[in-house]
């Protein structure tokens, strides 16, 4: 799913910091895999849509020691007939969770776009190259240098993972700079609270709330609602997705490798 790619947004539990990149991972190793059913509303009727599965691995970047996370959802042919949607995700940084590089491909329809983001560092300076290919238009490529740390959707999620949101408060709202393939853009969260979520696993768990929004003309408007859970994984749970053509839900179906147990589970 199109919106899905903001997966990675789901688990920004605090507020980003606008200083050093580098920071200790508390959350994840090399190893974890989660697997997701994704749901589509077509008038009114909800209908199994596909599949995505995010995992993350070891790998190098120009000799070095480095994380590989790797996001793929995938239409069935039932959602197919309605609208093709293949969206494959990746994002490459340090195992300080310096963001190094990110590509994302999305097939939506008979539209397909890459978008690809480089990041270098140099005297405390972002350095940002990116670019977005679309069939039938011109590529486009732009430079930015910020004073502060820049992240796309999978390199923001692992680094939000580490943060301890217990001082939250209902309302509060957060704000983060993103490379979005074209511009770096700042993005608003807002925390919800707590609650209980059911899974596609036949578990529940204890969840924090979240609100992806966008403004327009000043009016706010809902992108995503997910569920993250309340323990040292913060692993998405369930996604609410409203997109431009319909709705969309993303149900947790297994978890595997994960660094630490799942606190968040609540007993039978």
């Amino acid at each position: 799913m199109r919106k899905l790619g903001l997966l990675c947004m789901c688990l920004l539990l605090a507020c980003i910091v606008r200083a050093q990149c580098e920071t200790q991972n508390l959350a994840f190793k090399a190893g974890e895999r989660v697997t997701y059913d994704l749901y589509f509303n077509w008038k009114f009727v909800w209908v199994k849509a596909g599949t995505a599965q995010m995992q993350i691995s070891d790998t190098k970047y120009h000799g070095k020691p480095a994380y590989r996370t790797f996001l793929q959802t995938k239409g069935n042919k039932r959602a197919d007939f309605f609208f093709i949607m293949r969206d494959t995700l990746e994002s490459v940084m340090s195992h300080d969770l310096v963001p190094y590089y990110f590509r994302k491909g999305a097939e939506e329809g008979s539209r397909y776009t890459v978008d690809e983001v480089n990041f270098s560092y140099k005297d405390g300076k972002s350095y940002i190259k990116q670019s977005r290919h679309r069939n039938g238009r011109e590529p486009k490529y732009s430079q930015q240098v910020e004073e502060y740390c820049v992240y796309d959707m999978l390199s923001i999620l692992a680094r939000a993972r580490s943060f301890d949101p217990s001082d939250y408060k209902v309302g509060q709202k957060i704000l983060f700079p993103m490379a979005t393939g074209v511009a770096v853009e700042e993005q608003t969260l807002i925390f919800r609270g707590r609650e209980v979520v059911e899974a596609n696993d036949g578990q529940k768990y204890r969840c924090l709330k979240f609100s992806l929004v966008e403004y327009k003309n000043k009016k706010e408007k809902e992108v995503i609602t997910f569920f993250i859970s309340d323990d040292m994984n913060h692993l998405p749970i369930r996604l609410d997705m409203y997109l431009n053509f319909g709705s969309a839900k993303a149900f947790l179906t297994s978890i595997q490798g994960n660094r630490h147990p799942i606190t968040s589970l609540i007993k039978k």
